[in-house]
């Protein structure tokens, strides 16, 4: 794993995504963990560097939390509420957005079903799935 990445940090992931998420505040931990390895692994580096930055904001549904994502360019920065002109917004309720931030539900299963909700720019909703795909593979072989 990138040499500064938080310890602390990383066993705090690893219980989330053993235990399973408890609280929309976990989502805030994985994109911090996110954001470290999207600064300190080569191969998240280069990605982030093909991407034309976009900003997405992500609603649960049923527990009035909201957070935003801000990709591309070179870097990964996220946030806590609302952002100002997302290019998408993806909602959905409690368990289909934790079940798809830990991997136990695919995207585009869920966007099918209609229990994901997406509105705007989809290739960059792909393009934010795809990453935090790419981000869980990386971050599983270290």
């Amino acid at each position: 794993m990138g040499e500064n990445m938080d310890e602390d940090l990383i066993k705090k992931v690893t219980n989330i995504m053993e235990t399973g998420m408890k609280d929309p505040e976990d989502i805030i931990t994985l994109n911090e963990l996110f954001k470290q390895a999207s600064s300190e692994i080569e191969d998240l580096k280069e990605e982030l560097s093909d991407i034309n930055q976009f900003v997405g904001q992500m609603v649960i549904s049923d527990k009035k939390f909201q957070w935003w994502v801000k990709m591309g360019d070179g870097i990964y920065e996220y946030g806590k509420g609302e952002v100002e002109g997302p290019s998408f917004t993806m909602s959905a309720n409690w368990e289909t957005m934790s079940g798809m931030m830990v991997g136990e539900i695919d995207g585009t299963s869920a966007y099918m079903s209609g229990d994901l909700q997406i509105e705007g720019d989809l290739q960059n909703t792909i393009a934010y799935g795809d990453y935090l795909g790419l981000v869980a593979d990386i971050l599983q072989e270290q």
